[in-house]
C-alpha cells in the first residue's frame, strides 16, 4: 500500500492499463475471439496483428540498427546509447509473441513452427526469424544480468560469443523486416494500390531502420527525463542525421514507385484511403524530414525528439494503413476495432513501459555518467585520427 501512495499519476494509469488488458486476455482465452473482438472471417487480421505485431517489430528496430553500428562497423562512441536500444528491442519482440499469443485462433499451438516445416510460407520464415532473435536479444542483454550479478567468467564467454552473435541478429532482424512485407505480396487483389507493391519488403525495411533510429533518440529523450540523465545530444544528433538520409531515400522509392504504377494520383483523391495516405506521408515522413533538415531543430534536443516522434507515428500508421485500411478497401468487410482490442493493446504497450523502468532501475542498462563522458571523448577522438574527421564531442 505504501508503494501505490508514491506512484505518480502517469504510473497509475499504465498499471490501470496493464492490469485491465491482463483482464480482457483472460476473457478471450476464456471465450474465444469473438467475444472481445470485431474480427470475422472475412477479416481475421484487425488491431493485435497491425499494431502489437507488424509496429511492435517495426518500432524494436532499434535493437538490431545499434548492435549493427557498434559491432559490426565498430562505432564504439556509440555504446551508450546500446544497452538501452537492446533491452528495448528484447521487450517489444517479447510483447509481440504476446500479442501473437493473444490473436492465435488455438495459442497452444504456437510451437508447431519448430516441428512442422513448410519452407514456402513467408508466414513460416517470419516465424522462425522472429524466435530465434527474440533468443539472441535475449543472449545479447543477458550480459548486463551476469553483469549484475557479477558472474565474471559468464560474461567473459558471451562477451567473445557476441560478435557472431551480433552479426546473426542483424541478418535474422533483416529478414523478418522485409518479410513482414512480403506477406502482403499475396494478396495483390485485395491491398489498395496506394500501399501494395513489389516493393512492399523493400519499403518496410526502410522503413524499420529509420525507424530504429528514431526509437532511440525517443527512448534516450524520455528516459533522460525520467532518471534525471544527461542527453547524449551530440550522438542522438548524428542519429537524426542518419534517420534523414534513410527517410529522404524512402520518400524517393515510394515517390517513384508510385509514379511508376501510375498510382500517384489517389494520394490526391478525397477518399478515405487518399485521406490516411496523404496523413502517413505529410505528418510521418514529409514534416520530419524538414525538420532534421533544418540544423536549429536537430540541433536541439525537444526539436529532435519531436521530428523523431514524427517518425515513430509515421511507420505506426503506415503498417495501420497497410494491415487495415488498404485491405479493407479490396475485401469489402467492415472491421472496427472493438474497445477490448484497443485495452489490450494499450495494456501490451503499458506493460512494456512498465518492465522498461523497472529493468532500468535495478540493471546497469546506463553507463555511468562521468565514464560515459571520458569514453566517448577518447573513442571520438580516436575515431578522428582513423577516418580522419573532426571529432564530435560531448
Amino acid at each position: 500500500m505504501n508503494r501505490l501512495r508514491h506512484l505518480s499519476a502517469g504510473q497509475m494509469t499504465l498499471w490501470l492499463l496493464a492490469v485491465g488488458g491482463f483482464a480482457v486476455a483472460v476473457a478471450r482465452f476464456a471465450f474465444g475471439l469473438g467475444a472481445v473482438t470485431n474480427l470475422s472471417d472475412r477479416f481475421p487480421w484487425g488491431l493485435w496483428i497491425a499494431f502489437d505485431v507488424l509496429c511492435g517489430v517495426a518500432l524494436a528496430a532499434g535493437g538490431f540498427t545499434m548492435a549493427a553500428a557498434v559491432h559490426v562497423f565498430h562505432l564504439k562512441r556509440y555504446e551508450p546509447l546500446l544497452r538501452p536500444a537492446v533491452l528495448t528491442g528484447f521487450l517489444g519482440y517479447v510483447l509481440v509473441v504476446v500479442g501473437l499469443l493473444v490473436d492465435l485462433g488455438r495459442p497452444y499451438r504456437i510451437w508447431h513452427a519448430l516441428i512442422m516445416w513448410n519452407p514456402r510460407s513467408v508466414m513460416f520464415e517470419v516465424a522462425w526469424c522472429v524466435m530465434l532473435y527474440t533468443l539472441v536479444l535475449g543472449l545479447e542483454f543477458g550480459q548486463v544480468v551476469l553483469e549484475r550479478l557479477k558472474r565474471t567468467s559468464l560474461l567473459r564467454m558471451t562477451r567473445l560469443a557476441l560478435p557472431p552473435l551480433v552479426i546473426v541478429g542483424v541478418i535474422l532482424s533483416t529478414m523478418h523486416q522485409s518479410s513482414l512485407g512480403s506477406l502482403f505480396l499475396i494478396v495483390p487483389g485485395k491491398l489498395h494500390p496506394l500501399w501494395y507493391t513489389p516493393l512492399l519488403p523493400w519499403l518496410f525495411f526502410l522503413s524499420a531502420v529509420a525507424v530504429g533510429m528514431a526509437m532511440v533518440v525517443v527512448e534516450a529523450f524520455l528516459s533522460a527525463r525520467a532518471f534525471g540523465r544527461t542527453l547524449e545530444l551530440p550522438l542522438l544528433e548524428d542519429l537524426g542525421r542518419a534517420t534523414f538520409v534513410v527517410l529522404a531515400l524512402y520518400l524517393s522509392l515510394k515517390t517513384a514507385d508510385l509514379a511508376m504504377r501510375g498510382a500517384l494520383a489517389m494520394a490526391f483523391l478525397p477518399t478515405l484511403e487518399g485521406t490516411l495516405f496523404s496523413i502517413e506521408m505529410g505528418l510521418g515522413v514529409i514534416l520530419p524530414l524538414g525538420m532534421l533538415a533544418t540544423p536549429a531543430i536537430r540541433q536541439s534536443a525537444g526539436g529532435l525528439a519531436g521530428a523523431s516522434s514524427l517518425v515513430v507515428l509515421g511507420v505506426v500508421l503506415n503498417r495501420l494503413n497497410v494491415a487495415i485500411t488498404g485491405m479493407l478497401a479490396g475485401s469489402g468487410a467492415r472491421y472496427v476495432p472493438s474497445w477490448m482490442e484497443v485495452l489490450i493493446t494499450l495494456g501490451i504497450v503499458a506493460a512494456g513501459v512498465l518492465a522498461y523502468r523497472l529493468i532500468a532501475e535495478h540493471l546497469p542498462v546506463f553507463p555511468p555518467e562521468e565514464t560515459h563522458l571520458l569514453s566517448a571523448t577518447k573513442i571520438a577522438a580516436s575515431e578522428s585520427m582513423v577516418y580522419g574527421s573532426p571529432a564530435r564531442l560531448p
